[in-house]
């Protein structure tokens, strides 16, 4: 059973995914910013920096994250779904947006097929990174909860 989330709960999940992608944005401009400066629009102050067009553009990017989150894997909006098409769901929304992203703000040159392998491979290895992480976290909370619950029976 899945306890009530407050706004904050989901201020949380924004700031964390803004928080990570922002971080891995900060690392990647610092190495390669300046070479990448002229291509991508992500990388225009080079290894100096954000731009903070940039920043709201990854916000807004955390925002639809959390509000498909919110939809596809919580049992607020959709109580009888199965945990696979919920999960292909949220990722297929969230592949989207990036796309829609990439095409309005000129992240990367659309007719480069290398930029688009290049953006599958990472977008790839960060859903793996993530759902690693995320099944890890609930293996974790399970067996906290079984040892609760067997201390109870105690």
């Amino acid at each position: 059973m899945e306890d009530k989330k407050s706004i904050f709960d989901y201020i949380k999940q924004l700031l964390s995914i803004f928080g990570t992608v922002v971080l891995i944005i900060a690392g990647i401009s610092y190495f390669i910013g300046d070479e990448a400066q002229s291509v991508s629009s992500i990388f225009s102050l080079g290894s100096g920096g954000i731009s903070l067009a940039t920043l709201m553009q990854f916000l807004l990017l955390s925002v639809v994250c959390v509000a498909a989150d919110t939809i596809f894997n919580t049992d607020l909006l959709i109580k009888n779904m199965p945990l696979l098409l919920r999960n292909l769901l949220f990722f297929t929304t969230a592949s989207i947006a990036v796309v829609v992203m990439v095409l309005v703000f000129d992240w990367f040159p659309v007719g480069q097929m290398w930029a688009w392998i290049s953006f599958i491979i990472c977008f790839v290895v960060c859903t793996v990174g993530s759902t690693i992480i995320t099944r890890a976290e609930e293996r974790a909370e399970n067996k906290k909860m079984q040892d609760a619950l067997n201390r109870l029976k105690k």
